[in-house]
């Protein structure tokens, strides 16, 4: 596989306040502050360095141990489903932090595939510390400026086959640090959702009682939490349907809800969740004999997704808005194909009409 450097921006699916301080980061060049102390960037790499990433390093270098393992563990066992290899992209942030794109088009299975990994290091000014405070009120309201930390995995999966779902997938973790380099203020954010052009009960509910077990073992209040807020996340409004059939989404998860160690290991099981809550269901599915009229439905169907990434995703919006910003990596999440057609209704009755009716009042599947 060939490596190759590219231009340090990047862009995680999900996360409104995640995602505007990356792009604020990208549009400013990440301006260094004269500082007397080391930046965390620079500590961060200098423990790596001298101790590795042991169990008792900052809560940053193990999110960032542990997502790019998860990324070596998800794309071999996709390339494995797929039978071609990914292409992989590696980048660098001058101020500290990168990330690896890996992607792959036109396989035997997907038409598309990104798993992407971003690892950012930046600064916060005063107007977007003010603005978070909403939400952490551990952020000191009067400094100018604030380091901050930002890693991710974000993944989605187009296949070619209309009977197997998209997937897709985003677990992230941000913190502040104060001038000495201790936390300031942190928090989790996450999820993951299908996407199916045609409903097979059994693959949701398998998708779906994969999430709630992965939940329950953390809190059994979770998972409902968490479905709800997905559902009303990933919605087309102006077609007033949901994008998929739903899954979890959350964000903004920080000591006012668990301890740092209990969150971490929330998301390393839910992100550990996903090869077994999906592979089952591309295996099913990637050789179901279809129909051409089928394969326009999906076309179809992909319009959709596309109209809410670029109409209603915050992050996708933020993104396309910043001079600037790496366009071709805010739009990994989009299919190769997708199709509009003129005031299309399915017929009644249909598989088609069916699917809608779910998409127009979310299920509950477990």
């Amino acid at each position: 596989m060939k490596t190759r450097v590219i231009a340090p921006k990047t862009r995680l699916a999900v996360g409104i306040v995640f995602i505007g301080t990356l792009i604020y980061s990208m549009a400013t060049g990440d301006m260094e502050h004269q500082l007397d102390q080391p930046t965390i960037a620079e500590r961060d790499s200098l423990s790596k360095r001298e101790s590795g990433v042991t169990p008792t390093s900052p809560m940053r270098l193990r999110m960032e141990q542990f997502i790019k393992s998860k990324q070596e563990e998800i794309v071999r066992a996709l390339e494995r489903v797929d039978g071609k290899p990914f292409a992989i992209d590696k980048w660098d942030r001058p101020n500290g932090g990168g990330g690896t794109t890996c992607v792959l088009q036109d396989g035997n299975v997907f038409e598309k595939a990104g798993v992407n990994t971003s690892i950012v290091y930046g600064t916060l000014p005063r107007a977007a510390i003010s603005k978070m405070r909403v939400n952490h009120k551990a952020l000191d309201p009067d400094v100018e400026s604030l380091e901050f930390f930002a890693a991710g995995l974000s993944l989605v999966l187009h296949p070619h086959n209309p009977m197997a779902p998209t997937v897709h997938l985003n677990y992230r973790y941000f913190e502040t640090a104060n001038s000495d380099g201790t936390p300031n203020a942190w928090w989790f954010g996450g999820g993951t959702d299908l996407t199916p052009s045609y409903l097979f009960d059994e693959d949701v509910i398998h998708f779906h009682r994969s999430i709630k077990d992965a939940c329950d073992k953390h809190d059994r209040a979770y998972y409902s939490r968490f479905k709800q807020w997905c559902d009303d996340y990933f919605s087309v409004k102006h077609r007033g349907e949901s994008r998929g059939v739903g899954g979890i989404f959350f964000d903004d998860l920080d000591e006012t809800e668990k301890d740092q160690e209990s969150l971490f290991s929330f998301v390393q099981t839910c992100l550990g969740a996903f090869l077994p809550s999906y592979l089952p269901i591309i295996e099913r599915r990637k050789e179901t004999p279809f129909t051409e009229k089928e394969k326009q439905w999906q076309q179809l169907r992909r319009g959709r997704y596309v109209e809410f990434n670029l109409v209603h995703d915050r992050g996708t919006s933020f993104g396309l808005n910043t001079p600037g910003a790496r366009v071709e990596s805010i739009l990994m999440s989009l299919p190769l194909t997708a199709r509009w057609q003129y005031m299309h209704e399915p017929e009644k009755g249909s598989r088609e009409e069916r699917l809608l009716s779910v998409l127009k009042k979310p299920v509950e599947w477990v």
